[in-house]
């Protein structure tokens, strides 16, 4: 399975060139296989993008912005989508992808307790029987990777927020001072 990551590559907004590089740093740091498709540059990709997210998820001018994220031809979300996935630790559902050994994912089919239960005893008794730990190794890499993961992306959003907050500040006081030149020409 590839999952698709449509990404604009000259965007403008800085708030869209984030969350691309949001979703990028975190399927990396997962060690997702993924492919960007560039809508900026390859007008075919712009226009399957379009056309291949559901209605119900396209804003009110029906055009989505990037990044949009599908698994092979099937739309799994937008930027929002994604985030709220991380949060809750459900990214590999998100991309419809099996989560890795040792992932603090449980996979949608075994949420109910007896059955995630009964198969971390079987594999608990697998991976002593056939390799003496190496299992172990192996998952807490994979819960390690995702713990760098999450805090990359959290250290992301509050260098954003406080950049916006920048922004906002300076905003406000540039309409202030042109407030107060307006006010000294009306005098």
């Amino acid at each position: 399975m590839v999952i698709k990551v449509f990404l604009a590559s000259s965007s403008g907004s800085t708030a869209i060139k984030k969350k691309q590089q949001d979703v990028v740093a975190f399927l990396e740091a997962l060690k997702v296989d993924y492919t960007p498709l560039d809508i900026a540059c390859n007008e075919e990709n712009r226009m399957w993008m379009r056309k291949n997210v559901p209605e119900e998820n396209k804003p009110a001018n029906g055009i989505p912005l990037p990044p949009q994220i599908f698994n092979e031809e099937s739309y799994c979300g937008d930027y929002d989508t994604f985030f709220n996935a991380k949060e809750d630790n459900s990214v590999y559902s998100f991309l419809g992808l099996p989560p890795p050994p040792g992932s603090k994912e449980v996979p949608m089919t075994e949420r109910n307790g007896e059955a995630h239960a009964e198969k971390e005893q079987a594999q608990a008794a697998d991976g002593q029987e056939e390799d003496g730990g190496d299992a172990d190794d192996e998952e807490d890499e994979v819960a390690e990777d995702e713990e760098e993961a999450v805090e990359e992306t959290d250290e992301a959003h509050a260098e954003e927020d406080e950049e916006q907050e920048e922004e906002d500040l300076q905003s406000e006081e540039e309409e202030e001072l042109q407030q107060l030149e307006e006010e000294e020409e009306a005098e």
